[in-house]
């Protein structure tokens, strides 16, 4: 998953972040940039990890999060998945956390590895012989059994649930990928010994029984899924080069033939401390911490930075169109190319994701459900699906019963129209400037959302400052912004379409008003 701030997200969150620290901070009247960064310690050890420590002791506890540099649109050819996968084994603990006797259960993972290799070697063999390949894999599941016994399963996640740790987890995207928990203040040295041994020297044990969990939830959320089986299609088809077309859960081919070598390599590849930032807030004293990052984190080779990613996505010159038919409800989807978040129009952008889709009194709400009523929803991703590099804006809406998607494509079509030759009133950009502040305010108090917020933009824009910076933009986007850049993303080559088209099961007629996509309109 990607924990990503849009307009209803990363405009609001740098908004609620600056009224969160304004109230819970004693004796602070007002909040701007420079009172914050006084509570503001940056660090940067040796090796290149950058960690923000942030002072705020309203509780005695405090939050933290790791952002990796690295998400799906990192990975090669025949080895999608491979960044969500290590996020799974980076909850498997190290060589002295996790296991019975790792000298012990090291030799029999090099044996696991060897015997999987062979089988797998075999298997995709040209002339594989079935014989040698069920015996190989017979092989292979008993040296699994074998590594299997040296297990302790779960002890990373049950050390910090027993010293009173809380929300712990971890998300992958198309662009990066998080790890986070919170922990009582006194157990910081805990904190740094436990996520910089589980970066310094994780073990992939398990590798093959979690590569099965990961091949489960591919199923149970795209497979079986038809919004999830439509969206993987529509990405695929938005982006021709860019490596934004792999889904992030990994195709099940190559979830099913990555190994745990190949795992190993992308995990040496990607996870050096210079494409990585830690962000730790609450109840904590720089003066202390500080030391305990640098016995710890330092203990890390600083490694070499990760290669760039040099496809760029080609100017989109033709509207593209995806039609899944199932026996699901019909749904639309109407997506559009722009500028990665970093461009000088995204708070522009923003404006237009606000204004369009943004609760009851947006645009698309109104019109489609209120007033027309041919949507039972509708709704907006303002970064698909990420927002590192140029990405998709996407719009989607639910037809209401015996309407066409048709029906939901011209409505949306004529509001998006509208942006391109019409002014928005005075009303509309006021809300847009304001309403998010009153919406995220029920967020106060929360130093996980701080942490995300401030590793977000420090490893988007190079700065985490550039997270009050960012909301002062707001006050600059006019009408004329607002039209120039809906002309330039509402065109018909820029646009990328997408509908789930219902058909009966097998057997059964379909009713010739649905045949013909009649409804109202």
């Amino acid at each position: 998953m990607r924990i990503n701030c849009r307009v209803s997200s990363r405009v609001t969150c740098m908004i609620v972040v600056m009224v969160v620290w304004a109230l819970s901070v004693v004796g602070v009247q007002a909040q701007d940039l420079g009172s914050f960064e006084q509570r503001v310690t940056q660090h940067t050890l040796k090796n290149g990890w950058t960690f923000i420590l942030v002072e705020r002791p309203v509780a005695p506890v405090f939050s933290f999060i790791t952002r990796v540099n690295v998400g799906s649109a990192q990975e090669g050819a025949g080895q999608t998945g491979l960044a969500h996968m290590f996020e799974h084994m980076a909850f498997k603990g190290t060589p002295r956390i996790g296991t019975k006797d790792y000298q012990a259960e090291q030799g029999a993972l090099v044996a696991l590895e060897e015997a999987y290799q062979a089988y797998q070697t075999e298997k995709l063999s040209r002339k594989a012989d079935p014989e040698k390949v069920k015996s190989l894999h017979e092989i292979f599941k008993q040296r699994q059994g074998e590594a299997s016994q040296y297990v302790i399963k779960n002890e990373f996640g049950d050390i910090i649930e027993r010293e009173g740790g809380v929300a712990l987890n971890a998300f992958t995207g198309a662009d990066v990928t998080g790890y986070f928990y919170s922990l009582p203040a006194n157990k910081i040295e805990l904190f740094a010994y436990l996520e910089s041994e589980r970066f310094l020297q994780p073990v992939f044990r398990e590798f093959y029984e979690e590569r099965d969990v990961v091949m489960e939830e591919r199923r149970l959320r795209t497979e079986s899924q038809p919004f999830g089986r439509l969206l993987e299609q529509f990405v695929s088809t938005a982006f021709m080069a860019h490596p934004y077309h792999h889904p992030v859960i990994g195709y099940a081919s190559d979830i099913q033939t990555y190994t745990m070598t190949d795992a190993k390599q992308f995990y040496e590849t990607q996870y050096v401390p210079t494409n990585m930032v830690t962000a730790i807030v609450g109840d904590i004293q720089p003066k202390t911490v500080i030391p305990l990052l640098e016995k710890y984190f330092g203990r890390i080779p600083a490694g070499s930075p990760p290669p760039p990613i040099r496809t760029v996505e080609p100017k989109s010159i033709t509207e593209k169109t995806v039609i899944l038919q199932d026996l699901s409800q019909p749904l639309y989807l109407e997506g559009y190319h722009k500028p990665a978040a970093t461009h000088a129009d995204q708070p522009v952008y923003d404006a237009i994701d606000d204004i369009l889709t943004n609760g009851r009194t947006s645009r698309l709400f109104r019109s489609l459900v209120r007033d027309k009523q041919i949507a039972v929803s509708v709704g907006a991703y303002g970064a698909y699906p990420g927002d590192k590099y140029p990405h998709v804006w996407l719009a989607y809406g639910v037809p209401g019963r015996g309407v066409s998607n048709e029906t939901v494509q011209e409505a949306l079509r004529e509001e998006f129209d509208k942006l391109k030759t019409e002014d928005v009133t005075d009303e509309e950009l006021v809300r847009f400037r304001t309403r998010a502040k009153a919406g995220l305010l029920r967020a106060l108090n929360n130093n996980l959302g701080l942490a995300m917020h401030m590793t977000d933009y420090h490893m988007l824009f190079g700065d985490w400052r550039e997270l009050f910076r960012y909301i002062t933009r707001f006050d600059d986007v006019t009408k004329k912004d607002i039209r120039r850049v809906a002309k330039a993303l509402f065109q018909r080559t820029n646009r990328v379409v997408g509908m789930i088209e219902t058909v009966p099961p097998p057997g059964v007629a379909m009713p010739a008003s649905a045949a013909k996509g009649e409804g109202q309109s």
